[in-house]
């Protein structure tokens, strides 16, 4: 009986091992499961931030090309507004060709024109293009004294320099 007692205890022990073997089998499996889940779920985050950046960078860009194909357009709208601007000075400016001058100034403005012109202001090299030049004693630092052809912004960026004479204090 004692044998018999002994192989039922060998057979427990036995089915034991065999239980605990394929837990830990189980468990290895389930270990490399999950590390294959995390890589892939960070592969799909990655890919998911690399898109959403994607998804940024065009609508910046066309963004910026809409803007800058808007500013050649009204760049090239320059010289008509200069032309505008002299007959109003002339007393030119009647009529039907009147309120379609003032339309097209309007949609210019609208869409982010602005025109600059300050006569009597310190010169800055960065929106003015000198001339002529003369001094005077009645400045004190070289000034913008006259404006020959305005300047223009498009939003805040300067697309065309005022034409402008300065003065220079004298010695």
């Amino acid at each position: 009986m004692t044998d018999q007692t002994e192989n039922t205890n060998t057979g427990a022990e036995s089915s034991d091992q065999e239980l605990s073997d394929a837990v830990d089998e189980a468990l290895a499996e389930a270990t490399v499961v999950v590390d294959e889940v995390s890589t892939l779920t960070a592969d799909l985050q990655r890919l998911q931030a690399e898109y959403s950046n994607y998804r940024k960078r065009v609508e910046r860009d066309r963004a910026i090309a809409h803007e800058f194909s808007t500013s050649l357009v009204v760049l090239e709208l320059l010289p008509v507004l200069d032309d505008i601007a002299r007959a109003e000075t002339h007393g030119e400016l009647t009529g039907g060709f009147k309120a379609v001058a003032d339309q097209l100034t309007s949609i210019t403005t609208k869409l982010g024109l602005t025109k600059f012109e300050d006569i009597n202001v310190p010169f800055d090299p960065m929106i003015h293009e000198a001339l002529m030049h003369n001094t005077s004693t009645d400045v004190t630092e070289t000034t913008a004294t006259q404006v020959l052809r305005p300047g223009y912004k498009f939003k805040d960026k300067v697309i065309r320099t005022a034409q402008v004479a300065v003065t220079d204090p004298e010695n």
